[in-house]
């Protein structure tokens, strides 16, 4: 991986892979939903839409059909921290590739009747998004675990804020932290680094806009409960805990410790609810690292009359874990199921551009493959208790989207601050 600046100080980082024909180029930028007011909430991800609706010189189909042309994706995404705005292409079209996304970046419209017609593309999206309860139970996950800090705002947004916006917001929105230093470009696949400089110079080298840096705050872990009431099949639970942030040096523990409760077939939550009782289809774990925090999720849907049992074999493995810890064998099975997952996303152009990218917008660093083999590796059974301490020395938070929260309104939240290992 190599770093550079361009002229104006733009950072590019650039992953050269000369045995493949495909070129994965990204931009990032540094804002999200953790950057939004309550007032503009969803104005990050409204930002990314408008971007794909036409510029000066291409209107929204000619972008499409663009890369249908070449045989390339386009796409974008916005997360809580960042937006990214991306393709993947053939080597040999990697410049049209570059000029499209540059025309996109600078050169959008923001024209008001295309705004009107994506505003209610999006209201759709939410209403979508509403109707699919074990999707809305994570962002209530995230309001009972942060409150009102920005990182529980919704990606998407609320309807009546989204309503509200005009092309001046979005333009002002954009002013303010579409910004060089919010910026980086990262690229990866079968280029030849000379060559890609002098061409995001030629399409970048205009970028001058500073903006304004607008300090965020850590979030402090609530532990609180949020139940929101819909009529549904199932209920869908989420249980919170705090985790690690994204340069935290035990993360990888935290990786672990999840890997052993609920993130893969053979885990402790999956084996014991869905494949020995069937009281669930789906049921696993997951963490979620910021720039300064990280949030460990256990996640399980089930028909209302399994809630209470779900919950308790739920608590029963977390005590077990509270005071035994891992087995040597689930510690070792989850270093050699991290390494693999790892090893095998080097296999593509779009994962290694992504951790390229990521890593210098949020970390400012990059670990080689052999340097994150070797933190893997190094991780032990302590760091493993120090983690499983740290997870479990508040009182976790809940969330639940059905129809009766009889069974998760009655869990005790602190049960296991008192019996950690």
């Amino acid at each position: 991986m190599n770093k550079y600046t361009l002229s104006n100080g733009l950072r590019v980082v650039i992953e050269p892979i000369p045995t493949f024909r495909s070129v994965s180029f990204g931009i990032w930028v540094k804002t999200g939903s953790r950057n939004e007011t309550p007032d503009n909430n969803g104005i990050s991800h409204f930002v990314e839409h408008m971007l794909f609706k036409g510029t000066s010189t291409r209107s929204a189909k000619d972008i499409a059909d663009l890369f249908d042309g070449i045989g390339g994706n386009v796409n974008a995404f916005t997360s809580k921290e960042y937006t990214c705005y991306f393709a993947k292409v053939l080597d040999e079209h990697l410049p049209i590739a570059v000029d499209a996304l540059s025309d996109m970046f600078f050169e959008s419209q923001l024209d008001s009747g295309e705004l009107a017609k994506e505003k209610n593309v999006i209201l759709e999206e939410i209403s979508m998004y509403e109707d699919t309860p074990d999707d809305k139970v994570h962002d209530e996950a995230s309001r009972a675990a942060y409150g009102d800090h920005p990182l529980a705002y919704s990606i998407l947004g609320l309807e009546e804020r989204l309503q509200a916006m005009d092309s001046n917001a979005l333009r002002g929105y954009m002013n303010d932290t579409y910004t060089i230093e919010n910026t980086v470009i990262s690229v990866a696949g079968n280029v030849e680094d000379g060559k890609l400089l002098e061409l995001l110079e030629k399409h970048f080298g205009r970028f001058a806009n500073k903006g304004r840096t607008s300090a965020v705050s850590a979030p402090v872990f609530h532990g609180d409960y949020v139940f929101f009431k819909k009529k549904t099949e199932q209920n869908h639970l989420c249980l919170s805990f705090p985790g690690c942030s994204i340069s935290d040096p035990q993360l990888y523990a935290m990786i672990l410790l999840n890997n052993a409760l609920g993130g893969g077939m053979s885990s402790r939550l999956f084996q014991e609810i869905r494949e020995k009782r069937g009281l669930a289809y789906s049921v696993y774990s997951y963490h979620t690292s910021y720039a300064d925090s990280g949030l460990f999720t256990v996640y399980a849907g089930t028909a209302p009359k399994q809630t209470k049992e779900v919950l308790d074999l739920t608590m029963e493995q977390l005590g077990e874990l509270s005071v035994k810890g891992l087995t040597e064998e689930e510690l070792h099975r989850g270093k050699e199921q991290l390494k693999g997952s790892l090893i095998l996303s080097l296999e593509s152009t779009s994962s290694r551009m992504n951790r390229i990218g990521k890593n210098e917008l949020m970390l400012g660093r990059h670990y080689t493959l052999d340097d994150m083999l070797t933190r893997i590796e190094n991780v032990t059974m302590e760091d493993v208790r120090e983690m499983t301490k740290r997870m479990l020395s508040v009182p976790f938070s809940a969330a639940m989207v059905g129809t009766n929260d009889k069974a998760a309104a009655e869990l005790r939240r602190d049960q296991f601050v008192s019996s950690i290992i």
